[in-house]
Parts: C-alpha cells; sequence; structure tokens
C-alpha cells in the first residue's frame, strides 16, 4: 500500500473531525470566551472536562486527538484501520449533527450525514481500486 492510499482514507475522519471542532467552537455561548468555563456546552464528557478547566481546552483535546486519528488510522492494520477511521467519521458526525439539528433544523443534519457517508465511500472505492492495481502489477512483475 502507497502513501497515498494510507493517507487518503484519514479525509472523512478528519473532515468529520475538523467540522465537529468548529461547530462546537462557533456555537460555545459568548459567555464562555469570556471567562465563564462553568457554561461549556460539550457532549463528550472528556471534551466538556477540558472546556471547563480552560477557555484553550477545547483546542488542546481537540488537537491531540486529530493526532491520535492521523496516527492511529496511517499505522494501524488495515482491517483495524479502517474500523477506527469509520468509527471516528460516525461519531463526529453524530457530534455536529446535534449542533446543526439544533440551529439549522433536521434537513442540513441529513445533508451532512450524506455527505459524509458519500465521501467515505467515494475515497474507499478508490482506494481499494488503487491497490487492486497495485496488486495486479506486482503480479505482472513476479511472473516476469
Amino acid at each position: 500500500m502507497t502513501n497515498k492510499t494510507k493517507l487518503l482514507p484519514l479525509i472523512p475522519a478528519l473532515w468529520a473531525s475538523v467540522f465537529d471542532i468548529f461547530i462546537t467552537t462557533v456555537y460555545q455561548p459568548k459567555e464562555y470566551w469570556q471567562g465563564n468555563l462553568s457554561i461549556a456546552n460539550e457532549g463528550n464528557p472528556i471534551g466538556a472536562l477540558f472546556m471547563k478547566h480552560h477557555v484553550s481546552g477545547l483546542f488542546v483535546i481537540s488537537g491531540i486527538w486529530l493526532i491520535l486519528i492521523v496516527l492511529l488510522g496511517y499505522h494501524l492494520p488495515r482491517k483495524f484501520s479502517r474500523v477506527f477511521l469509520l468509527f471516528a467519521l460516525i461519531a463526529h458526525s453524530f457530534g455536529a449533527s446535534t449542533w446543526l439539528s439544533m440551529h439549522l433544523g433536521f434537513t442540513s443534519t441529513m445533508f451532512f450525514i450524506l455527505l459524509n457517508s458519500i465521501l467515505y465511500l467515494a475515497v474507499d472505492e478508490y482506494v481499494r481500486k488503487n491497490e487492486e492495481v497495485d496488486h495486479y502489477r506486482a503480479n505482472i512483475n513476479v511472473t516476469e
């Protein structure tokens, strides 16, 4: 598997994670950003803990999480990587959808989930085709 085909599957999980972080940031009350950390609004208990301790807590835990997505998604064996990256995609699609539904309605949530599903399947299909081509090329080189 080439570096390109190992990096591409990271895109859907990273996209959903970054969007979830972004929308969580946008919809925090202005009082939170002014220092009232007790009103942090986050469904993930780990994220909420970080947010209630420092105004930059969301960014610290998010940075660590994004690095973990890249490291685990890239270095785990293919089967485990696919499960982990799909988990991250689903978890962050859910997280972001709670904000979308609350502020922009049901349709925005369904559109977001549809977009993430299409992105995941498109990347997965592209990677699988490249793996088949690489496997075919490797077999041709062995027989020659």
